[in-house]
């Protein structure tokens, strides 16, 4: 089948995304991302920290294994495609039947919608200290499980399936690396679950145990690198960059994301897997093996 003009820039953009050149910009971001990790450590081993984090790990994997906290309202976004035009719209299947430009222009103001509540959500944050950086911490995960499910229903995902929720685990893993091998080990799931989805193989599900698992894994990740975000505003140089605008930058990172994966994705089924552009190999498993999973956390 033959790339539509619009299809093919789209490509490129999504594959840009996927492999950007270290210019001014890409080193302005490593500067950004450096209290993701580094600025973190400076203050890791204080007092109280652990428990702060064991908190924070808990809330999370409680929050990721509750599917209530994914809830999408389906028929409020098939609403949006029915006012643009599109009347045939009623389930995920449905989707795929018009083209990626069409459900581009509906969904161009989503990541501004997260942005907001992000920036508005986090504003205090900072002024409570360590005991509010569990609770912010669900509060921002829980939001970017939401903006996460959104896109997916958008480009005719759902979400509630189990290798969606796997994907967008990993969405959030790709999201919140300090690192570029933190990153390749988040791309390679990614690539794994879409080039194993666009294959239309039947999903081999995973033991309740195995999956439960890999989710615990994620957002123990999550909950050390998030805490050392939240931490890096106590050091001044790293406070200076962080501010009180954290959440807003994570839920933009965690938008671009899924904007620029599920788009590839939806050109994967309509022109083939290997659309995909494999950044890096896919995984052999689904153990997002990231380094935080061996880390001990003391009190």
């Amino acid at each position: 089948m033959k790339f539509s003009a619009y299809d093919e820039r789209a490509l490129k953009e999504i594959h840009a995304w996927k492999n950007p050149e270290l210019g001014w910009f890409g080193q302005a971001m490593r500067v950004i991302n450096w209290p993701l990790d580094k600025a973190g450590d400076m203050v890791f081993d204080a007092p109280g920290v652990g428990k702060v984090i064991k908190h924070s790990i808990q809330g999370l994997i409680s929050l990721c294994n509750d599917m209530a906290q994914w809830s999408v309202n389906k028929k409020a976004i098939y609403k949006e495609f029915h006012k643009a035009g599109h009347n045939t719209i009623r389930r995920e299947a449905d989707v795929l039947k018009i083209e990626l430009e069409d459900v581009d222009k509906i969904v161009a103001w989503l990541d501004a919608k997260y942005k907001g509540i992000a920036l508005v959500e986090g504003a205090g944050t900072g002024a409570i200290g360590l005991p509010g950086i569990p609770p912010d911490l669900v509060s921002l995960i829980a939001l970017s499980l939401r903006a996460i499910g959104e896109y997916a229903t958008y480009y005719g995902f759902d979400i509630h399936s189990q290798e969606e929720r796997l994907f967008a685990m990993n969405v959030l893993g790709l999201a919140s690396s300090p690192s570029d091998s933190s990153k390749g080990l988040a791309m390679a799931q990614l690539v794994k679950i879409a080039r194993d989805t666009a294959k239309k193989r039947s999903w081999k599900k995973l033991e309740e145990h195995a999956f439960v698992k890999v989710v615990q894994q994620i957002a123990k990740a999550l909950g050390i690198r998030l805490t050392k975000a939240k931490l890096a505003q106590i050091v001044p140089a790293a406070g200076a960059i962080v501010g009180g605008g954290f959440n807003a930058y994570f839920i933009a990172k965690v938008c671009d994301s899924a904007y620029y994966l599920y788009r590839e994705r939806f050109l994967a089924r309509k022109y083939g897997v290997d659309v995909i552009e494999v950044t890096v190999e896919p995984a052999d498993n689904f153990d997002p093996q990231y380094p935080e999973g061996d880390q001990d956390i003391s009190e």
